[in-house]
């Protein structure tokens, strides 16, 4: 092989490889401070960069995580995620974090999957029911009741969720490995598109009847947060 082919098949060969093991891109610089004026910003990451001059404490701190969040959805449990729109010194540092409230008996975060994320959950109160399903072909479903102080790993956009099979209200918090990790719950993607997929479409794939799949998709479907 030429010195020329040579050279454009191992720049092609890091290009693919750069491709197959990126997920948010390191940061070039020690922050980023997520701003919205345009006239003196730069691009990274989708967001503008504040001037490192202009930074402060604030922008690296939150607070409220200690506050429960509003459980009375139809789901009965909450998800606080802080992304680097709600801290802006997230921005280009690959991270974020959640706290999630369930009230008792069946509190539920819904089966829902991270495109951009994988995640690991630490449970601070009450008794949770977790756990995720394999994809194609095996749908391995791995679950186990996690306690106050048990840790839990969601692998890479796969289906997972939680539950509250305890008395007590529960409260768990999640990091994810995305300043954002995007969520889409696998019910309200299906039956709550807007537009409504076609119910032929949903007949066939969940072996369900044409009534019951339009009376699903006439349904309310709020995602828990």
């Amino acid at each position: 092989m030429k010195v020329g082919g040579m050279l454009i098949f191992f720049a092609l060969l890091a290009l693919a490889s750069s491709f197959a093991t990126a997920y948010d891109p390191s940061p070039l610089q020690d922050f980023c401070v997520g701003i919205n004026d345009d006239d003196s910003a730069v691009v990274v990451n989708g967001k503008l960069c504040k001037n490192p001059s202009f930074a402060t404490p604030d922008d690296f701190s939150y607070s409220g995580f200690n506050i429960p969040g509003n459980t009375s959805t139809h789901v009965r449990a909450h998800v606080n995620l802080i992304t680097a729109d709600l801290m802006p010194g997230l921005n280009t540092l690959g991270v974020s974090l959640a706290r999630i409230d369930f009230e008792p008996d069946g509190g539920l975060n819904p089966p829902h999957y991270h495109p951009r994320a994988s995640e690991i959950l630490l449970v601070l109160e009450g008794t949770l029911y977790a756990g995720f399903v394999t994809s194609n072909p095996d749908h391995r479903l791995f679950s186990k009741i996690l306690k106050p102080g048990d840790l839990f790993v969601f692998p890479f956009g796969l289906v997972h969720f939680q539950m509250n099979v305890g008395k007590t209200p529960a409260v768990a918090i999640a990091a994810l490995t995305s300043q954002n990790p995007g969520v889409n719950t696998v019910a309200n993607a299906i039956f709550g598109a807007n537009w409504p997929i076609n119910p032929e479409v949903l007949t066939t794939a969940f072996h369900l009847d044409k009534n019951l799949v339009e009376d699903l998709q006439s349904q309310e479907w709020v995602n828990p947060s």
